[in-house]
C-alpha cells in the first residue's frame, strides 16, 4: 500500500514486474549496464525496493538491504533525471527510513556526488566515515541516519 504526498506522486513497495520500468529510469542500467539491470531485477524479486511513481510512471526508486553488518543500508537511491528537484529523493529516503527494521540505518555516496550529500544533510543524516579504493579517485562517504523510524530507534 502506497501513500501519495503533496507532490502528486505515490511511494509503494515495488513488485517483481516493476524491474524493467525501473531499469528504464536508472541512468546506469539505461546506458546498457547488464549488471545493474540484474541487480534491479534481484532487488525487486527480494522485495527490497520502494518505488515513487505518478500517473506517467516511475519517478525513482530506493533499495533497503540488511547486508551491512546486519544493519539497514540504503544500497541505491535513484531518481529519474526528469523528476529531480521535486522532492522524490527526499520522499523515498523518508520512506526507506520508516521501513527500516534495524536500530541503525546507513548509506554511502561518492565524494563527487554533491546532490546526494546535500539531500542527506537536509534529512539530518551525518557523515560517519570515508573509504578509499572503491572507485579510483572518488572516495566513498558513508552516512548514518539520525534514527530510523521503523527500527527500535536505539543506537
Amino acid at each position: 500500500m502506497g501513500v501519495q504526498n503533496a507532490g502528486g506522486f505515490l511511494v509503494r513497495p515495488a513488485d517483481p514486474s516493476d524491474w524493467g520500468a525501473l531499469a528504464g529510469i536508472d541512468s546506469v542500467a539505461a546506458a546498457g549496464d547488464v549488471a545493474r539491470r540484474a541487480s534491479i531485477r534481484r532487488w525487486c524479486e527480494e522485495a527490497a525496493v520502494l518505488v515513487a511513481e505518478d500517473p506517467s510512471g516511475p519517478l525513482g526508486y530506493g533499495v533497503l538491504e540488511y547486508t551491512f553488518f546486519e544493519q539497514g543500508f540504503v544500497t541505491m537511491l535513484m531518481v529519474a533525471s526528469g523528476a529531480r528537484r521535486r522532492g522524490v529523493g527526499a520522499r523515498l529516503l523518508g520512506a526507506l527510513q520508516a521501513a527500516c527494521a534495524t536500530p541503525k540505518l546507513f548509506t554511502s555516496t561518492n565524494v563527487s556526488n554533491q546532490p546526494v550529500q546535500r539531500l542527506l544533510h537536509r534529512a539530518g543524516w551525518r557523515p560517519v566515515g570515508l573509504v578509499d579504493g572503491l572507485d579510483e579517485g572518488d572516495p566513498e562517504l558513508f552516512f548514518r541516519c539520525p534514527r530510523p523510524r521503523g527500527g527500535s530507534g536505539a543506537g
